[in-house]
């Protein structure tokens, strides 16, 4: 690579961030009345001098978004004057103040704040077409959050070795919104104290949608919840566990009635396909003669749903 005739002219300095998009994001949360919302339902300061708490709360969220990942990454923000101008700040609360803020929400505080978000959220979905939710689908799991903090309250060991935290995520999987995170300590099983949060998060959506359908693994097959949930017009796909008499139920199912499962593509190959590489691990597995499950087919088929009870007994 040659390139000899290269000339280099050094620029006036400009105000330039980024991250140009933040400034449209505020825009947006101010058209909302995200902002005015948070004031009015959250009280966490006996004065505002000079900040509220929005300006708090939406600090901290923008930090996260521009991939702070602790709060001294706001002083970065704090001293970047293009930043604040794009937000139309004279200043924004500096890392200790955050601090001092974050430590004085209690679990109702908490959950104030979420459900402020939501209400505001609500708004969004109601200028969306007719077709926006003609059907729902609310997923649930639970997660590991790691720490390196060696006095962090209310963290655990997990199952994985990991110490941290273990929250409890509830989203609308049609938009990617998070309606609730529960947090827990890093030992806590994935379904542990979900169902009132799945139950909020159904009185939320189930204004908007025609129908709800839930979704989770085998962990949220909660016996005492699924004939309340049905009663009420929810349907709900959770995984479960092959013991005895569910394997019955499903050998009871005509052969005919069984077809093959199409999953979807992970994504669409917009020029030829390639030829695939040899899979060098699994001819080493077959050459040492070990045990080598391959997945040869999936098959799908429907029955109604039966009250729990009238399956398996009281």
């Amino acid at each position: 690579m040659t390139a000899g005739n290269i000339h280099y002219t050094i620029a006036e300095k400009n105000r330039a961030i980024n991250c140009g998009g933040i400034g449209a994001i505020h825009m947006m949360v101010n058209k909302l009345g995200l902002r005015e919302q948070i004031d009015q339902r959250l009280h966490l300061l006996k004065r505002h001098l000079p900040y509220h708490e929005s300006d708090h709360v939406l600090s901290l969220a923008y930090n996260a978004m521009l991939q702070g990942m602790r709060l001294q990454d706001i002083e970065l923000r704090r001293n970047d004057e293009a930043f604040l101008d794009a937000l139309g700040a004279e200043r924004i609360p500096d890392p200790t103040t955050s601090g001092d803020f974050t430590r004085r929400f209690s679990q109702a505080d908490i959950v104030e704040l979420m459900e402020t978000i939501n209400s505001v959220r609500q708004k969004v979905w109601r200028q969306q077409g007719c077709k926006f939710l003609q059907e729902a689908f609310i997923d649930v799991d639970g997660t590991i959050a790691p720490t390196l903090g060696e006095c962090k309250g209310g963290m655990s060991l997990s199952y994985k070795g990991i110490w941290g935290y273990a929250p409890l995520i509830v989203s609308l999987a049609n938009t990617n919104e998070v309606l609730y995170l529960h947090n827990r300590p890093g030992n806590a099983v994935s379904h542990q104290g979900c169902v009132p949060w799945i139950d909020r998060a159904i009185e939320i959506v189930s204004p908007h949608a025609e129908q709800i359908t839930l979704r989770g693994d085998t962990d949220f097959t909660l016996s005492a919840e699924l004939d309340r949930w049905d009663a009420q017009g929810t349907k709900f796909i959770f995984g479960m566990d092959a013991h005895a008499k569910v394997v019955g139920l499903a050998g009871e199912i005509a052969q005919e009635a069984w077809q093959s499962l199409e999953r979807l593509p992970r994504y669409e190959i917009l020029t030829c396909p390639r030829r695939k590489p040899e899979r060098v691990k699994e001819s080493i597995v077959r050459f040492k003669g070990y045990e080598n499950k391959v997945l040869t087919a999936e098959s799908v088929a429907q029955i109604d749903y039966t009250s729990w009870r009238q399956v398996f007994g009281n």
